[in-house]
């Protein structure tokens, strides 16, 4: 037996020191593990995620995002909040998702307006080719060109071929200097090659009202606010902007269909994250966006609107803006087109 005063042996004093050591350093790397848990969690159930739509309530880009977005909520269980903050040519929505963390809980809903402010803005906040991850286009919504039916022109090539006989005369309007409807008509008009007077108005329904009493030649319009007009006889559609016809008006030419070789022009809608968003947070959204897409409900509901889908997965996308900034510089400077 030890006597009571012995001293342990320094190799029992070690290893009670390690055994400790151990201990205490199995409960710090316990509570790490769960403090880590706790604040990285999968994206998206840490908070709901916020879509900006810099335009106002019930425009067509609004009205798309409402009904893709409340479907992907319900997919991935989690709360979506869609808030407008519309102004200076949708450049301030987009300002506040280039500046938003990248960590997929801000996500801006834009029109291809968005390829359209490199070449309007000099000092804009934002780079629109870096400062944003393209995650997926929700839909294409064709323009189209619309005549008053007291015009008389048949077709395309009619409009076109008065157009020339009278250098100058032709106006049309748009909903604004630089807005997708003017460079829609800009790109038709030096496709076709004749002069014309821009005249700008507010939005849509001044535009189309003016083409309707006769006052402007013609406009290219959304097809949404055109269709009851067009087929009630109020209006004649001659040409639709878009690449492919329009599915809500299938017996319309597109503009190089009607004879116009390079005089299309796509009006779409996309979702983007900021720039440094982590990439698999990119793809899950575009994934779960592709799937809200296909839903019965929200084909449905996006037909009734005019919009044709327009699947493209992330890179191709992000390819399809760095295009589309160049293509709008080319046609800014071919058109003349000045800004204040």
């Amino acid at each position: 037996m030890r006597h009571p005063s012995a001293r342990p042996s320094h190799d029992s004093l070690k290893l009670r020191i390690s055994r400790r050591w151990w201990t205490a350093a199995s409960a710090a790397l316990a509570f790490l593990a769960l403090t880590a848990a706790g604040e990285a969690q999968p994206w998206p159930t840490a908070r709901p995620i916020r879509v900006i739509v810099p335009l106002t309530a019930g425009s067509a880009t609004d009205v798309l995002a409402r009904t893709v977005f409340d479907q992907v909520s319900r997919q991935i269980g989690q709360t979506v909040i869609v808030e407008n903050k519309p102004g200076a040519a949708q450049t301030i929505g987009a300002a506040m998702v280039a500046k938003a963390e990248p960590d997929g809980y801000t996500v801006l809903v834009n029109s291809s307006s968005h390829t359209v402010v490199p070449s309007t803005f000099s000092n804009l906040p934002f780079n629109v080719a870096t400062d944003f991850a393209a995650v997926a286009p929700l839909a294409s919504i064709p323009t189209v060109m619309v005549v008053s039916p007291a015009k008389n022109y048949a077709d395309a090539a009619a409009f076109v071929k008065a157009a020339k006989a009278s250098p100058g005369s032709m106006t049309y309007g748009s909903g604004g200097v630089g807005n997708s409807t003017h460079f829609a008509a800009e790109r038709f008009r030096l496709a076709a090659g004749f002069e014309g007077v821009h005249v700008p108005y507010k939005g849509a329904p001044e535009a189309l009202s003016e083409v309707l009493t006769g006052r402007i030649d013609f406009y290219f319009s959304p097809v949404p606010p055109t269709l009851s007009l067009v087929r009630d006889g109020q209006l004649r559609a001659l040409a639709v902007s878009s690449a492919k016809r329009s599915s809500a008006l299938p017996d319309v030419p597109t503009t190089v269909e009607a004879g116009f070789p390079e005089s299309g022009y796509e009006f779409w809608i996309g979702a983007f994250l900021p720039g440094a968003t982590p990439r698999p947070i990119v793809d899950r959204l575009a994934q779960e966006v592709a799937k809200a897409l296909q839903v019965p409900t929200v084909r449905e509901r996006l037909a009734q609107m005019g919009a044709d889908p327009m699947p493209m997965g992330p890179r191709e996308f992000d390819a399809y803006v760095v295009k589309e900034i160049d293509a709008n510089a080319a046609l800014v400077k071919a058109a003349g087109i000045k800004f204040n």
